[in-house]
C-alpha cells in the first residue's frame, strides 16, 4: 500500500465488511448512544478533553461534510475513560461555516459527553452509521498513540465507526476509535452481572 493511501480509512456501511472479531463487531455496532452503553457497563466514567480547536481536517473527513477538500474546521478529541482506563478515542469536527446556533453547546462541552447533547436534543438527526478498519499510517492512529502515551510506530490495527449529525444547517462528524482495552470491559462486565 502506497504511504498516501494509508491517509485515508476505507469506511464501509456494515461492520461486517472492516473483518472486526464479533466482540468487537458488538461495540462498533452498539444502537444509540455509545457513551450510555459504556457508563453502564463502568463504575465510573470520565470524558477526557484531550484537545479542542481549529484544524485542518483529515482527508478522508472532508467530503463525509460537505467540504470538496480538506479545509480548516473545529476539531475535539477526547478519551472515554471507564474506571480509569481509556476504551475509545473521539475525534470530532465541524465546519468552520456552522455557526453558534447550530451547535450552541459545542464550544462549552468541557469534558461534558457529546453523546449526552446529540441524543437528547430533538432538533439533531443522525446519518448512518460508518465503519473502517484503521490501519497503521492513518493519521487517527498517530493521534491515538499520542493520547495513550506511545512512542514510535506501531503495527496495531484499530476499528472505528463514525457518523454524520445534522442540527439545523450544521454538520458535526464523530469519530470513535475503540481501543482494545473496551473488549476487556465487556468480557469483566459480562461476569459480574
Amino acid at each position: 500500500m502506497r504511504p498516501a493511501s494509508l491517509r485515508r480509512a476505507r469506511w464501509l456501511a456494515h461492520a461486517g465488511g472492516v473483518g472486526a472479531p464479533a466482540a468487537m463487531r458488538d461495540w462498533l455496532t452498539t444502537p444509540g448512544s455509545l457513551t450510555a452503553r459504556l457508563i453502564a457497563h463502568s463504575h465510573h466514567f470520565r470524558v477526557q478533553k484531550l484537545r479542542q480547536a481549529g484544524n485542518v481536517c483529515l482527508a478522508d473527513e472532508a467530503g463525509a461534510i460537505g467540504l470538496a477538500r480538506p479545509r480548516h474546521v473545529w476539531e475535539r478529541e477526547v478519551l472515554l475513560r471507564c474506571d480509569g482506563r481509556p476504551v475509545v478515542y473521539g475525534h470530532t469536527v465541524v465546519p468552520m461555516s456552522a455557526s453558534a446556533s447550530d451547535w450552541p453547546l459545542f464550544s462549552a462541552l468541557g469534558e461534558r459527553s457529546l453523546g449526552s447533547t446529540l441524543f437528547y436534543d430533538p432538533r439533531v438527526t443522525r446519518g448512518e452509521l460508518e465503519f473502517a478498519r484503521l490501519r497503521p499510517g492513518h493519521p487517527l492512529l498517530a493521534r491515538v498513540h499520542a493520547a495513550l502515551g506511545r512512542d514510535g510506530p506501531t503495527d496495531a490495527t484499530y476499528f472505528a465507526r463514525r457518523c454524520v449529525y445534522r442540527r439545523r444547517q450544521g454538520l458535526l462528524l464523530v469519530t470513535e476509535v475503540f481501543l482494545p482495552e473496551v473488549l476487556d470491559l465487556a468480557a469483566t462486565n459480562m461476569n459480574t452481572k
